[in-house]
């Protein structure tokens, strides 16, 4: 199933794919704030023809790699998500904005712990595409999930799996691998909400992890004590990192700039 992408982004996107010479750091930008843009520009690049040498993993490679009528052909052709029905019970835009947080965040923890932050920023930004696939697969069910908890509610895996017998992170990372997305993403995707749970421990999947909860907490404006009290403190220590030191990765300038506003 493919990611739907927000109508601004397409837009914006294939106005600077026709000017007489797109800005490549403009098509980074672009392709780099939507999950459902980046997802496709990686999908296409790692098809044969593009990626059967080396496996690409982020956006900016990708850029290097395909000539401008492939990245046109990606463009054109991403769904788009219009309207209150694009995806059921979910509001894209929010969405977006969530993804690209995280996707921030992860780069910032990934740098701190001499991790890839290129890597880890693709890891946070495709991390929860799995979400957009059960709102669409399972509509007649999702209620019940949003019920009990908002799309961005820290327990979120939690109730999906008790309900479905998985969970967004599952959905997420058997899309990486369907994409043909490099092994490491697939597994930080895999096992971003119980990363100490997996036999061998990925590094990557324990920042996503405090990215996701960074993240989520600032869609539920949690409050300092609740955000003392919902810490994973245990995946913090196999990181090195403490609450204070991941509450300082706020670089992001948490409001939006005025070219992501709709």
């Amino acid at each position: 199933m493919v990611v739907p992408s927000l109508p601004r982004n397409v837009a914006l996107l294939m106005s600077e794919l026709v000017a007489a010479e797109p800005q490549l750091a403009r098509l980074n930008q672009l392709f780099s704030c939507d999950p459902g843009l980046a997802s496709q520009l990686m999908r296409a690049a790692n098809e044969e023809r593009y990626g059967a040498h080396r496996l690409v993993v982020s956006v900016p490679e990708a850029l290097a790699l395909m000539p401008l009528a492939a990245l046109r052909q990606v463009v054109s052709t991403a769904p788009v998500g219009t309207g209150a029905r694009a995806v059921p019970g979910l509001n894209l835009q929010q969405f977006g904005r969530y993804s690209l947080n995280t996707a921030r965040l992860a780069r910032s923890l990934a740098g701190i712990v001499h991790l890839n932050p290129v890597v880890a920023y693709s890891a946070g930004l495709l991390h929860a595409v799995g979400e957009l696939v059960i709102h669409r697969s399972e509509a007649d069910r999702i209620d019940r999930i949003n019920i009990l908890s908002g799309t961005f509610d820290l327990r979120r895996v939690e109730f999906q799996t008790r309900l479905f017998g998985f969970s967004y992170a599952q959905v997420s990372a058997g899309m990486a691998k369907r994409w043909r997305l490099p092994q490491v993403l697939v597994e930080a995707l895999c096992y971003q909400a119980n990363p100490l749970d997996n036999d061998s421990y990925e590094p990557l999947a324990a920042v996503l992890h405090l990215a996701v909860w960074r993240a989520r907490a600032r869609e539920a404006q949690l409050t300092e004590r609740e955000l003392a009290v919902t810490y994973p403190g245990e995946v913090g220590v196999t990181l090195g990192l403490d609450i204070d030191t991941v509450l300082q990765q706020d670089p992001i300038n948490w409001k939006p700039r005025p070219d992501e506003d709709d």
